[in-house]
């Protein structure tokens, strides 16, 4: 028997294309998980019975002994988790902003949170609505924090805290408040001794009032977030270990944690805290910077964005249920923790909107209904139930009952037939500033030297002749030639044409509007509004100004005359003595009563004396009524209202007797 042949000594073009190219290959041919430092993705469908989990001993009001908090563990041939009381524990978290949501609301919504299977609500803190001027601090009602965060523990949440003092949170500059651009010197979100110092102070108020609120002190604070997202800022690389030294001198620990785009971890982690991420959707490839920096660590992805905010011109954005649900089932199957961002995003009160500037300045809307899980209103979405079902697969007891829909009224419309110039409202508003040069809004001496920080500005100045002017109008702005309207100046246009002035000298009126600071992005330091820098007319810079704040807080609209009678616009003349003269101007020479509706006759009387000019009687003779604007600090309004109320035919000749028994006059009083 012979031996076996040997093989040809000569390699084929085959075996040299396989020896060169298996390497690259067998990868696509290896088991059906991949590894990437030590977290495991693997690649298969979600099984029919993933794993099931029974948290209903570990609520804020369930579990007393407290020992240790969230802490993070890993385990062998598993992916690292938290762990609650050595339990492991998903953070299945879902933002409200107590600030954007009425406080008769709050319930309401933490109550569906719970329903739909979350376990935390996460809120940010905004320094700008706490602290409006320096050293005043205001938590009270809307902004009453430690009663929201004790309402969650309540319904059965768990919180994790968001106090900046940068939020971003799409609020005027990024919840920051504007009085820290007085200092020209300061610069936000360093280590400036201006800015530090002012964040001091706030904290200093603050954080007592949450650090007793903390999971190891019996509360329901289970992590604190440091600052916010500033690997996109990064300005100041000894910054980041101010604010958590800040934190911590104050009594906060536990677990501390940074939050910041997938791009930009790696630039705004602090050493020893843990790094969350933020993302619009599940992509392997979005962890890689994170696994190099905590590749030992579970994942929490701090804001998973369900949809978007909208600014002012653009379509409202709005996130598929498919896309949300793919993601959410991804991050259960891989034991990530996660916050969707919003679960109900609720409105901007006020001005407190903040601003996008990319290729243009755009305000954010008023509502920041943001696709979340909630409308705005607080209704019940399809992402609701979607991920309502989604937990309930990995839940071994049952959700709590869902509560019902919130009621809705169907309000009739309403005909607005009147209304206050704004030229004559002037007289209501506090002192007008008078200055040489413009003075932009953060640096009005007003509000005990705090500047203005929302609303509009009017500046007023005498021209004696027409030409080109040019402004630098932050936001947007509206000229007027005394009381006549020539066009606008934007941020971007700054020049307009002032028509030849033939007689005496005219008033030029610039009425400016602020659209919202940016809330991100470096712009944050340079978001000073009004008018920025000199105004000239044809090169030549106008001087003596007149400055009229128009903050449009409460206390502007108590001093209206619709606050004058004890009963505001409901009240109800119940005798008026008035003159028609033979001219057709309506002269209020008399005196008339304030009442209530139903009321009898009050012995309170003021009167009224034609000051700078009134309205003309065609206007009394209207169906519709008539308004005497008396624009004196000390002036008044007569506003006919449908009512039944008697006129001397004799005095008011005007009225018919049909009408008088139509219509009310309602007399505002400033």
């Amino acid at each position: 028997m012979g031996s076996p042949p040997r093989s040809s000594p000569r390699l084929s073009w085959r075996r040299v294309l396989c020896v060169l190219f298996l390497p690259f290959v067998s990868s696509g041919f290896a088991p059906p998980a991949k590894y990437r430092n030590n977290f495991i993705f693997e690649r298969r469908k979600l099984p029919p019975n993933p794993r099931r989990f029974d948290w209903s001993h570990l609520t804020p009001r369930e579990l007393k002994n407290r020992s240790q908090g969230i802490q993070t563990e890993e385990r062998a041939g598993r992916n690292p988790s938290f762990t609650l009381e050595g339990h492991e524990f998903l953070i299945l978290g879902g933002s409200v902003h107590y600030l954007r949501v009425p406080r008769a609301s709050w319930r309401d919504r933490l109550l569906k949170l719970r329903a739909c299977g979350f376990n935390t609500v996460t809120t940010y803190v905004p320094w700008n609505l706490h602290e409006p001027e320096r050293g005043t601090f205001d938590f009270s009602g809307n902004l009453d924090l430690e009663a929201f965060i004790l309402l969650a523990e309540e319904v059965g949440l768990w919180v994790i805290l968001r106090p900046g003092p940068y939020i971003c949170s799409e609020m005027d500059l990024g919840g920051l408040p504007s009085w820290l651009l007085q200092d020209p010197t300061s610069q936000l979100r360093t280590t400036n001794r201006s800015f530090v110092n002012a964040v001091n102070k706030y904290f200093d108020h603050l954080i007592p009032r949450v650090a007793l609120l903390q999971y190891l002190q019996g509360g329901p604070i289970i992590a604190v977030q440091v600052e916010n997202e500033y690997g996109f800022f990064y300005k100041d690389e000894a910054y980041m270990p101010y604010p958590l030294q800040a934190l911590q001198q104050r009594g906060i620990g536990g677990l501390l944690l940074t939050a910041d785009n997938t791009e930009e971890v790696m630039r705004g982690h602090i050493k020893g805290v843990l790094a969350s991420i933020n993302m619009k959707g599940f992509k392997v490839d979005s962890f890689k910077h994170l696994y190099k920096l905590q590749r030992h660590k579970p994942i929490l992805i701090m804001e998973f964005w369900v949809g978007w905010f909208d600014t002012w011109g653009i379509d409202h954005r709005v996130m598929g249920v498919n896309e949300v649900e793919k993601s959410v089932s991804e991050f259960i199957r891989y034991g990530i923790s996660f916050n969707v961002y919003m679960f109900h995003g609720g409105t901007n009160f006020g001005f407190m909107n903040g601003a996008t500037s990319f290729e243009k300045h755009r305000g954010v809307t008023t509502s920041y209904d943001y696709d979340a899980v909630l409308t705005e209103a607080g209704d019940y979405t399809a992402k609701h139930f979607m991920l309502q079902s989604l937990f309930e697969s990995i839940l071994v007891r049952p959700l709590p009952p869902v509560p019902s829909p919130t009621p809705k009224a169907v309000y009739p419309s309403l005909k607005l037939s009147h209304y206050l110039p704004l030229w004559e409202a002037l007289p209501y508003l506090q002192r007008p500033v008078t200055s040489n040069v413009p003075i932009n809004m953060e640096n009005l001496p007003i509000n005990n030297g705090n500047g203005q920080s929302f609303g509009f500005v009017l500046y007023e100045m005498t021209i004696c002749s027409g030409g080109r002017l040019h402004a630098n109008a932050q936001d947007e702005a509206q000229v007027f030639l005394n009381e006549t309207s020539l066009g606008i100046l934007t941020d971007v246009y700054r020049d307009i044409d002032i028509p030849p002035i033939t007689q005496e000298c005219q008033l030029l009126r610039i009425l400016v509007e602020n659209q919202g600071r940016v809330n991100f992005s470096w712009k944050i330091q340079n978001q000073r509004k009004g008018l920025i820098g000199p105004v000239t007319l044809d090169k030549i810079p106008l001087n003596w100004f007149t400055i009229y704040s128009l903050e449009l807080k409460t206390q502007f609209f108590k001093k209206t005359p619709s606050s004058s009678c004890s009963a505001g616009i409901a009240g109800v003349c119940s005798s008026m003595d008035e003159t028609l003269g033979a001219t057709g101007i309506l002269g209020l020479r008399k005196r008339f009563t304030c009442l209530a509706p139903g009321s009898s006759p009050a012995p309170t009387r003021s009167s009224c004396s034609r000051r700078r000019r009134a309205a003309q009687a065609s206007t009394a003779q209207t169906s519709a009524g008539f308004d005497s604007r008396l624009a004196e600090p000390w002036m008044c309004y007569l506003w006919m209202w449908r009512t039944n109320c008697a006129y001397n035919q004799n005095t008011a000749p005007g009225l018919n007797s049909k009408q008088s028994t139509k219509t009310r006059l309602t007399t505002l009083l400033c």
